[in-house]
């Protein structure tokens, strides 16, 4: 398996004409000297897409992670692209506020690039609302783009037609064995980018007969021809790993390219039924 990583990460323009990387890193699960450990070495090794969350308890870790990096040179402010995501329990006009600028202060930055609903929790009838708080909070300059995760085609519709905003990203369940092609249909008639989350299935893909034998000719792992299909579907991934070797892995998905028959051969394996986390139609439901 060959794993120079010699080719810059590519970038996708949004719809507010901002850049983000192609290639980012998940931080879910990573918490406190682990977080900050694993974020030093991806940003020495060429990350600079960070995706957290209020709900993975870990936006201190990586805020000291990555402002000791700034301080000692090793990247910009500028160079970073830093997501981060409000929960169902600060939904609403009058709680997204307070989310964000706690957000914001556990990192120590002075702005996010990315700032989302995580789930639309429609049972909770608060999403728009949210979403549009969101919005004047980025008319006072400390979020540079707003968007939204696991959202569906209907409550997309919604939300542009009652804000009259289209996010710039939604971020979703997707895999080469779970596309959701009609959702990401409605996102490119829309603009939007796709972001992946769970781009390798937790692992589950890595051993799917078709992927090995394509990543066997190509002289690549199972995992870079997946992250790789997908980059090339033009979404953004942000595989998730604690350790060197596998970050390096995964950066090297942007160092080849797949023939248009591979392409085909990967686009046959897409099962509607293979979702592994919650349907956003039905979860977290009324009790949230």
């Amino acid at each position: 398996m060959t794993s120079k990583n010699s080719v810059p990460v590519p970038s996708l323009t949004l719809n507010d004409e901002r850049e983000i990387p192609q290639i980012g890193l998940g931080t879910y699960k990573l918490r406190d000297e682990e977080c900050i450990s694993v974020v030093r070495e991806a940003i020495e090794l060429g990350y600079r897409h960070f995706d957290t969350a209020t709900l993975y308890k870990n936006e201190e870790a990586l805020g000291k992670a990555l402002n000791d990096a700034i301080a000692s040179g090793d990247v910009t402010r500028d160079e970073l692209f830093v997501t981060s995501k409000v929960w169902h329990d600060h939904h609403g006009a009058d709680k997204v506020r307070e989310a964000f600028q706690t957000s914001l202060d556990q990192l120590g930055l002075d702005y996010l690039d990315l700032y989302m609903v995580h789930w639309p929790w429609p049972q909770g009838g608060k999403y728009i609302e949210t979403f549009e708080e969101m919005a004047r909070l980025q008319g006072m300059g400390q979020i540079a783009s707003i968007g939204v995760a696991n959202f569906y085609e209907e409550v997309l519709e919604e939300l542009m037609k009652e804000t009259g905003i289209v996010p710039v990203v939604n971020q979703i369940e997707l895999n080469p064995t779970f596309r959701q092609p009609e959702l990401l249909d409605f996102h490119k008639q829309h603009g939007i980018i796709t972001q992946a989350w769970s781009p390798l299935a937790r692992g589950k893909i890595l051993n799917n007969p078709d992927i090995k034998a394509i990543a066997a000719q190509l002289e690549r792992s199972a995992g870079q021809v997946a992250l790789r299909y997908l980059m090339q579907k033009d979404i953004v991934i942000i595989p998730k790993s604690s350790r060197r070797e596998r970050l390096i892995e995964n950066l090297g998905a942007k160092d080849f390219e797949l023939s248009r028959s591979q392409m085909e051969i990967m686009d046959s394996l897409n099962n509607p039924e293979g979702r592994s986390g919650n349907d956003p139609r039905v979860w977290p439901g009324d009790d949230a």
